[in-house]
């Protein structure tokens, strides 16, 4: 209220206004973490990505007709030769640039269509039907290339110093195949019917190493999307491994048994998750990559091993699987997919506050910025061996029984 002064004039009491704080006005410019997104060649990251194997089609995806692909940023074409060779090669022909998108695949390469020239599966030049003698001094000019390797039907290319390639990992879960089942190469990108997922991958991998989110996005705000089992909060505990970070879910269940489950993160972008809908016990039947096809798109490719004719259990939103819903049934009912896409096409890791419960991404973090930092300095980053092959024993799984007999597995 106003007091009256001698002169007659209102005057009004100040009255302190506080001050709001915490808006959105007051956020800084974001920024994101380069060492965890970028892919590109030439970057730490990207070099780092590359002195890995990758994969980044199907068997079936080569043929005669050749096809475009991306893998770490870089455009590449994809095709198999008449020898039943598969080619990866740089788009532009190295004569004049032209894509051998356009080429037409022979009995020993690809040719391209402005002027002829054959190209075998590692990009050296058979034919130039324009020059003397069809091109004697073909040995001068050679199409880039990548090396590719086909493991249980699914295609892997080394996008790295060819100095440095290093030997194939094969996994111990596919030496042995039981009676009645079968080995799967699966690109659904985990139930997206292969598209891309419009994010940076690593926003998608750390998710491996965030076991809380299955007890709040998959088994509460969601309702149960696996199975009874999975829907308990479990205690955690996470561990350094050779060749990365693997987390512990234990959980006691209603009949009285020990739940042990073992979930592995392997560098660089390897995830070896047992099923969460517990069909099997015992080791993961299954070894997934996250590959950066760009820095804001990612898929994921599965090996995995099951009975025949058995078709992939799918999680279920309101009784409906993933791609059937409607964008209010996505919002009501989300999953994965919205909760990593809704992080934007790069997340703002300025804006992030990480806690308690982030405690297995933190480690990941840690240790994929040591691999990073490792081959900027000149060394080896983890996992990365000489030979043909290296085999690597599977942790992962899901264990049930007494505690004692289990504690110990994975």
């Amino acid at each position: 209220m106003g007091i009256v002064s001698a002169f007659g004039v209102r005057e009004m009491k100040e009255i302190p206004v506080e001050i709001d704080t915490g808006t959105a006005y007051e956020i800084s410019e974001p920024i994101w973490d380069t060492e965890l997104v970028d892919v590109e060649k030439g970057t730490p990251t990207g070099e780092m990505l590359r002195r890995y194997w990758h994969p980044f089609a199907l068997t079936a995806d080569a043929t005669d007709t050749p096809r475009e692909v991306t893998i770490l940023g870089e455009q590449l074409i994809l095709f198999r030769d008449g020898l039943d060779r598969v080619g990866l090669l740089h788009p532009r022909c190295c004569h004049r640039g032209t894509s051998l998108y356009y080429g037409k695949v022979e009995t020993e390469g690809i040719r391209c269509c402005y002027h002829g020239w054959l190209f075998d599966v590692e990009g050296k030049t058979l034919d130039m039907p324009c020059e003397p003698q069809s091109g004697a001094r073909a040995d001068r000019y050679r199409q880039p290339w990548y090396p590719v390797r086909e493991y249980h039907d699914m295609l892997f290319t080394y996008m790295g110093p060819p100095a440095h390639k290093p030997a194939f990992p094969i996994y111990d879960i596919f030496d042995d195949v039981p009676d009645g089942w079968e080995i799967v190469a699966d690109d659904n990108n985990i139930g997206l019917e292969g598209d891309p997922t419009p994010c940076n991958w690593f926003q998608t991998h750390e998710n491996v190493m965030d076991p809380l989110h299955v007890y709040v996005l998959h088994a509460g705000f969601s309702g149960n999307q696996f199975v009874a089992e999975m829907a308990g909060l479990p205690e955690l505990s996470f561990h350094r491994t050779p060749q990365g970070v693997k987390s512990h879910q234990d959980r006691t269940l209603d009949d009285g048994r020990f739940f042990h489950r073992v979930t592995e993160a392997v560098m660089p972008n390897v995830r070896i998750v047992a099923s969460p809908f517990v069909e099997f016990e015992g080791k993961a039947t299954s070894v997934a990559w996250t590959l950066p096809i760009s820095r804001t798109e990612t898929k994921i490719f599965t090996i995995l091993k099951r009975p025949i004719g058995q078709e992939r259990r799918r999680a279920l939103y309101n009784g409906q699987i993933w791609p059937d819903l409607s964008e209010e049934e996505h919002q009501r009912y989300p999953g994965d997919y919205e909760a990593q896409v809704g992080q934007g096409a790069i997340t703002i890791h300025s804006e992030e506050n990480l806690a308690s419960s982030d405690r297995g991404v933190s480690i990941f973090r840690h240790v994929f910025r040591q691999q990073v930092r490792a081959v900027n300095n000149g060394e080896l980053p983890v996992g990365v061996t000489n030979g043909v092959e290296c085999r690597y024993e599977v942790r992962a799984g899901n264990y049930i029984g007494k505690r004692d007999d289990v504690i110990h597995l994975g």
